[in-house]
């Protein structure tokens, strides 16, 4: 019901958006003001020690550490802080971006395949659920950056002010259920710990217990090679090939001519052919399992594989890709959340969706590199912080965690992160759609073949 329902404000609150911009159209809007509106010219400041460089790094270094713990990357604090206290335009802010989401994710990755599972003797990283939603985020990514040209400046911002609102609500209730949960049984563990002691804390050495099974301590290495599945690592690595070779191909052909569209195209069939061998994987071991009485989970989620819940994924990696691609983030706002939502445990949705976004951000880099989109010494500068603060943040929560005995702890990290996300983005979104008004520039739609 709950989800029913955050279903149905996205899709009722974004409908509202598109369908006001037929209302702020004008079709007379001189050429000039128009060609003037879309005009993007690269403002790339010098690399210097300044107090702008220091906040921008303190500001980094935290939304790196809290975005890869949540599993969201955190784009939507990386934009505004490299537009208004750097000084980048936009385009070059959502490329810089993209590097430090592809540093931070490297890193938090690097960190997560040397730790174990919280319960299970199952990878950290959900290999299933990577190879099922990787494709579709990629893809979506695309269809982003796409519509990121022909949609207005002013309903990007509306459409993500909705959607992390949303999502960071969904997310926040999420963990407060956790965190009830976690309480139940903390009071639980106590009582039994209490009972092997007296009131002055010394041992009752008459207690009956079942004698202690020592478990196997696996090494580092160990724990890399168990973590690390090579087949459907291979996989991700080939979707993340195919659709690189297409980006760089079509970015050497014009605009909108028949070989842009066949090329465009061809990601469609790359995308839905993995998504597909994947989904009718899970789909068979999920009937199977119903057919001989097993309750057991295929994967980390605990729903059941069905027809309308793989098209439901399919939908949200789509999703969530196209935010990635409008916003500059890799796609983790939509990701993070929904792996939570169909029951995965926190700290596994957090090394598969950082595992995930680890593909999708480094493509945007390379695309954005062979354009020529970023300065090198602030994407290499902005890089190796968010390379630090991913690893660190990784420590620092899995300790606390341990400690705590909480791992709802990354559920309120991430909705705290899109939640500020969506406050800096509605500033800066507002500002600049009100100097767009002040300036009477064009705020329909745009066209495609022309703003290219």
């Amino acid at each position: 019901m709950a989800t029913s329902g955050f279903l149905l404000y996205l899709l009722s609150a974004s409908s509202v958006a598109v369908l006001s911009v037929l209302y702020l159209s004008r079709p007379n809007a001189s050429s000039s003001v128009l060609s003037s509106s879309l005009a993007v010219h690269k403002i790339w400041p010098d690399l210097e020690f300044s107090w702008r460089l220091v906040a921008a790094t303190a500001i980094g270094f935290l939304g790196s550490a809290c975005g890869t713990v949540g599993g969201v990357g955190g784009g939507g604090i990386f934009v505004p802080m490299l537009t208004l206290i750097i000084g980048f335009d936009t385009k070059s802010a959502a490329a810089i971006s993209k590097c430090m989401i592809m540093g931070a994710s490297a890193s938090s990755v690097w960190y997560n395949l040397r730790v174990a599972h919280p319960t299970k003797e199952v990878p950290i990283i959900d290999h299933d659920l990577a190879l099922l939603f990787q494709p579709m985020l990629m893809l979506g990514i695309t269809v982003g950056v796409a519509l990121s040209v022909v949609f207005p400046y002013w309903l990007i911002t509306i459409l993500i002010i909705i959607l992390f609102i949303g999502t960071s609500s969904r997310s926040f209730f999420k963990g407060i259920e956790m965190w009830k949960e976690e309480t139940i049984l903390n009071k639980e563990f106590a009582k039994q710990s209490g009972a092997l002691v007296n009131s002055r804390g010394e041992l009752l050495i008459d207690v009956e217990y079942d004698p202690l099974i020592p478990k196997q301590q696996k090494t580092a290495l160990e724990l890399l090679c168990f973590n690390l599945r090579w087949k459907r690592t291979s996989i991700l690595i080939f979707v993340w090939i195919s659709f690189l070779i297409l980006q760089v191909i079509k970015n050497d052909v014009a605009v909108c001519s028949t070989w842009y569209w066949l090329i465009f195209s061809l990601q469609f069939p790359i995308a839905f052919a993995v998504f597909g061998y994947e989904a009718r994987k899970l789909y068979r071991e999920h009937k199977k399992r119903m057919e001989t009485g097993n309750s057991e989970y295929i994967c980390e989620a605990s729903i059941g594989w069905t027809g309308a819940h793989l098209g439901f994924c399919a939908l949200c990696g789509i999703v969530g890709g196209t935010v990635g691609g409008l916003l500059g983030s890799g796609g983790g706002f939509v990701l993070g959340p929904l792996l939570l939502e169909i029951g995965v445990v926190p700290q596994v949705a957090s090394a598969t969706a950082t595992f995930v976004m680890m593909f999708s951000s480094s493509l945007s880099v390379v695309e954005f590199y062979l354009l020529d989109r970023f300065p090198m010494p602030y994407a290499l500068y902005f890089t190796s912080v968010s390379v630090l603060a991913g690893f660190w943040g990784q420590f620092l929560v899995r300790k606390m965690i341990a400690i705590l005995r909480r791992a709802s702890l990354i559920v309120f990290i991430l909705s705290g992160v899109i939640f500020a996300s969506a406050i800096t983005m509605g500033i800066i979104g507002v500002s600049k759609s009100m100097e767009m008004i002040q300036n009477h520039e064009f705020m329909g739609f745009l066209d495609f073949c022309s703003s290219e």
